[in-house]
């Protein structure tokens, strides 16, 4: 049984367009604040979601706090629950079960305070990055997409109104969790928004190194409803990356920062961003950039939350005008189909075709070799390389697999 309601998500669809929605701040220290004793954790200390089952209470505390300070929306208890991070307490069956006990624990605190005085309150059902990078190699791609997709079936089955895939390091990884929530979102039968905020740390790049160009023109045709950053930093380090997604997407955008960057002192790391500047930052993301989705992520508390509710409740987003830049991406950075120099040089020898030596090699299982080859174009000024594996009697897809990776 869904407790899924079609006119709730209609008004949360609505309400990200034409106002600004805050969601709800820190969660994992505001558990942690409350002493669950090792039984709580059925032996399986620090796994948070676990307490949507023997805790309930506990963490819809940690929501009716949010609520209570006047939020819109809060995030599931659910950032772990998928195939790297519940691997690690050797429970990958549960990932279903725990997000769906999450978000009905939101979903319930969530109708509570509907009920009280007739406002709508949203459930974001919380898709976290877990601990793999399919990019490294770390686990395969397949495994952790219908990881995300158990995880999406739970959080639809218990209630939730959008599903957010955040935090994201990796866009592989991003990628498997969009297309893993698509699927669940095909088999209920439903549409529910689905944002992504992916996490770009202080090098100016998100962890394996993609810039927030890259990231865009990655995402973005996946069909998702919305854009933006969340974690690693606090908002002032966020508001270049905001600029860029402002000026080039077509999406709705959100940003969910820290209370700045940790400050590490006797009793581990504070986080030095008080409410009032947090509530100003965003007041700012929302007149210059147009952001639609605030909220806060490490080191953020009820009355951080409580204050930019007060700074923002009858702000509405700037207007925008994005200038879309067509081109295409590596996992590091995106290339626009644009001709500065007289023509797009595009490198043809990595083709099975058009290259004898890189055919040969791709036939042997040389793959540095037909890797050089690339590099090879690179340096002799290719601006993008057309790789075409395509030969008798080969397995396509294996080869495609093997060397796009590399």
């Amino acid at each position: 049984m869904s407790a899924h309601d079609p006119a709730r998500v209609q008004a949360l669809r609505e309400a990200l367009t034409t106002r600004v929605v805050v969601a709800d701040g820190a969660m994992g220290t505001m558990l942690q604040a409350q002493d669950p004793t090792l039984a709580d954790f059925q032996q399986l200390e620090g796994c948070n979601e676990i307490l949507n089952v023997t805790r309930p209470d506990i963490v819809r505390s940690v929501h009716e706090a949010y609520f209570a300070a006047g939020v819109d929306c809060v995030e599931t208890n659910t950032f772990g629950a998928n195939h790297a991070a519940l691997s690690e307490y050797d429970i990958p069956e549960r990932i279903t079960e725990l997000s769906e006990a999450g978000a009905r624990v939101a979903r319930e605190a969530a109708d509570a305070h509907t009920a009280r005085d007739g406002r709508p309150r949203w459930v974001l059902g919380s898709m976290g990055p877990g601990t793999k990078l399919p990019t490294l190699g770390h686990a395969p791609y397949t495994t952790l997409r219908d990881a995300y997709q158990a995880n999406a079936e739970g959080l639809i089955t218990g209630g939730a109104d959008a599903l957010i895939v955040e935090t994201t390091q990796d866009l592989l990884q991003t990628k498997a969790a969009v297309l893993g929530a698509r699927r669940a979102l095909q088999a209920a039968g439903t549409d529910l928004p689905l944002i992504v905020s992916v996490t770009v740390e202080t090098t100016g790049t998100m962890l394996l190194g993609s810039e927030i160009g890259a990231a865009l023109t990655a995402l973005e045709p996946l069909g998702i409803d919305m854009i933006g950053l969340n974690c690693a930093t606090g908002p002032a380090e966020m508001s270049e990356h905001l600029r860029y997604l402002a000026r080039h997407a077509r999406l709705g955008l959100s940003c969910m920062p820290n209370a700045g960057l940790p400050v590490l002192g006797a009793d581990g790391a504070h986080y030095p961003l008080s409410p009032a500047e947090l509530a100003s930052a965003h007041e700012d993301f929302v007149r210059d950039f147009g952001v639609g989705l605030v909220g806060g992520c490490c080191g953020t508390t009820p009355e951080h939350l409580r204050q930019v509710v007060e700074r923002v409740r009858h702000l509405t987003p700037a207007p925008r005008s994005p200038q879309p830049e067509p081109g295409a991406a590596s996992l590091y950075q995106a290339v626009p189909f644009r001709q500065d120099t007289s023509y797009l040089a595009i490198g043809e020898r990595t083709n099975a075709n058009g290259s004898k030596k890189f055919r040969e090699a791709m036939l042997a299982g040389r793959w540095d070799d037909c890797v050089e080859i690339a590099r090879e174009q690179i340096r002799e000024g290719a601006h993008m390389l057309d790789l075409c594996v395509d030969y008798v009697g080969r397995d396509g897809v294996a080869d495609m697999r093997e060397l796009a990776g590399r």
